[in-house]
């Protein structure tokens, strides 16, 4: 994983959310021209032909964007190449997107050719099993992040029965100041979408500092669920949309209707919510923290209802921790059925791909 090089980006398409499977792939590849789609679903070997094509760029000199895979740590569903105007990903199941031009922008690689079906024959009841079991786990585990999302709304019931909206909204123009001023861009506004991180099978996982490092100025915004926070980025979002700026919009792993982070690349601005699971505290000497508690909510809320916000604090990290483990055992048969894929592929019809997949992306 190339983590620390200047030209690379890391974060989500997809998400296990409390909503279940949702992706914002069709948002992340807009402007490509070339988008590689591995079909096939065979566990395992996406991954390395997208992870050898992404660290060839980057030995070319290219800007490369990992595309993670919240199913399984330290895999990739995809590579953006902005240079080439190209992306590949992983086409398999519950990945989605919405085609352009079949054949022209979108090429279609089926990876069961690289496969040796008589070498799986002995594995077929196993991998059937397999399959269900994933399918099985990776829905229970959308299931208890819905649990999670429910206590969360009621945890967020008690603090925006204590908003002060007035003062929340006031914040909202004052942000928005800070980050526009009077000034508008004569353009079109792009509109990226995406997750800055995701539930995985290690529990909760994020890009913050490597997607703010190349920010002027950061802002970290605290509180309480419920305090107005993403309301604030959304605002912000709907501001660079209006005024002509671009904007990379990042949105909440758990509740994908909720935003986590707002980078405005042309400002050199970037805003996000800095609270558990994804806190971070001020690093930079330009970093400023926006207490929204403090701004809006009602002093002494927290001393109020203490037992009852301890209660939901507990129910909530019962039902993520418990989506977790589920995870985790479907990423233990999502490893299980990549070894048998692995084994039963055809190395020399695995390089042909490999090849096929960098001379499409103008990596040859």
């Amino acid at each position: 994983m190339n983590i620390g090089h200047a030209g690379v980006r890391h974060f989500y398409a997809g998400g296990n959310t409390a909503r279940g499977y949702r992706s914002f792939l069709d948002s992340i590849w807009t402007g490509t021209e070339v988008r590689i789609i591995l079909t096939g679903d065979v566990e395992g070997l996406p991954s390395q032909l997208i992870q050898e094509a992404g660290e060839r760029a980057i030995r070319q000199g290219l800007r490369v964007e990992w595309i993670h895979s919240p199913f399984v740590n330290g895999t990739y569903d995809g590579i953006v190449l902005p240079d080439r105007r190209a992306a590949v990903v992983d086409g398999g199941y519950p990945r989605q997107f919405q085609t352009r031009a079949p054949g022209l922008i979108e090429r279609y690689l089926d990876l069961q050719e690289a496969v040796d079906r008589e070498k799986l024959q002995p594995y077929r009841q196993e991998i059937v099993t397999l399959l269900e079991r994933i399918h099985t786990l990776t829905t229970a585990a959308q299931q208890s992040f819905a649990e999670a999302l429910r206590v969360h709304d009621d945890w967020e019931a008690v603090y925006i029965a204590h908003l002060d909206r007035t003062k929340a909204n006031q914040v909202a123009e004052e942000t928005v100041q800070l980050f526009f001023g009077n000034e508008k861009a004569d353009k079109p506004a792009r509109i990226r979408r995406m997750y800055l991180g995701a539930a995985t099978p290690d529990g909760p996982r994020d890009f913050v500092p490597l997607l703010t490092a190349a920010a002027e100025k950061r802002y970290l915004i605290k509180g309480r669920p419920g305090s107005g926070k993403s309301t604030i980025l959304k605002r912000l979002v709907a501001e660079a949309e209006a005024r002509g700026f671009d904007a990379e919009v990042y949105h909440c792993g758990l509740d994908p209707n909720s935003l986590d982070m707002v980078v405005l690349p042309e400002r050199g601005l970037a805003i996000f919510d800095s609270t558990a699971p994804h806190e971070y505290f001020p690093e930079k000497e330009t970093d400023e923290v926006i207490d929204m508690y403090r701004r809006a909510i009602e002093p002494g809320t927290d001393e109020k209802y203490r037992e009852k916000l301890m209660r939901f604090r507990t129910l909530y990290k019962e039902a993520t921790k418990k989506g977790t483990a589920q995870l985790k055992e479907a990423e233990e048969a999502r490893n299980r059925l990549a070894r048998i894929y692995r084994d039963a592929a055809d190395r020399e019809k695995v390089s042909g791909l490999q090849a096929s997949v960098c001379q499409l992306l103008g990596l040859a």
